[in-house]
């Protein structure tokens, strides 16, 4: 039966398409400022599962960049928040709360245990990142990886490419030395080629519509994937 807020959406990709997003299952690592959108979007679109991924609490410093941060989310587990937020669009959407930080050891039973179509790694550790790497194409589980988005100011420079034609970004030369050593030739990841501005920290700084179109290219991403 066809669900009345999809309407608009039906239009678009058809009544086919929307079931397979009603049955399929994502992964995302990461409920910040990239993971955030790419979550809301997928729930606005109608993915039945979710699995999302975070150890963290929303904080002020969020509120700049992180649709999940308000005032009234400030301590919260952003997979909480996550959570909450799905269920005031999509009440039928299943959300899997993981308020965990993904390392060595929890990734492999984190993805077992979520079963996923999809994953979405959009966290921050390098490390981490590379072992959601190695299992996911150990496991042959379709994974998209956000590159760095922070001192960054165009979002029109955003693009999704594999690892091996990525360029300028100080994060993705990281990953494509170190996946090479892992002998892993090929990721799908989002990347930015606007080169990083310099600040005087070094905590990576951000603004609000960055991070945000990360994230909702990469939830285009998924989508056309599962529904093709």
């Amino acid at each position: 039966m066809k669900q009345a807020w999809l309407e608009r959406e039906y239009s678009l990709i058809g009544e086919e398409a929307v079931e397979k997003l009603n049955n399929a299952s994502v992964l995302v690592f990461g409920c910040g400022g990239v993971g955030g959108y790419t979550i809301e979007a997928l729930v606005r679109a109608g993915v039945g599962t979710l699995t999302v991924v975070d150890n963290d609490t929303v904080n002020e410093s969020n509120i700049n960049r992180q649709i999940i941060a308000t005032r009234k989310t400030i301590g919260q587990l952003k997979t909480e928040a996550v959570k909450d937020r799905a269920a005031d669009i999509n009440p039928d959407c299943r959300v899997e709360c993981v308020s965990v930080f993904a390392d060595a050891t929890n990734i492999k039973e984190i993805i077992d245990n979520a079963d996923p179509d999809f994953i979405v790694d959009a966290i921050d550790s390098v490390t981490s990142k590379l072992l959601i790497a190695e299992y996911a194409a150990e496991k042959n589980i379709p994974l998209i990886s956000s590159m760095g988005t922070g001192n960054k100011l165009d979002p029109e420079r955003l693009k999704i490419a594999d690892i091996s034609k990525t360029h300028t970004c100080p994060l993705a030369r990281v990953m494509r030395r170190e996946l090479g050593q892992r002998g892993i030739k090929h990721l799908t990841v989002l990347f930015s080629d606007e080169p990083p501005v310099k600040v005087g920290s070094r905590t990576p700084a951000s603004i609000s519509f960055v991070p945000s179109a990360a994230g909702l290219i990469i939830a285009g991403h998924v989508i056309r994937e599962v529904i093709k």
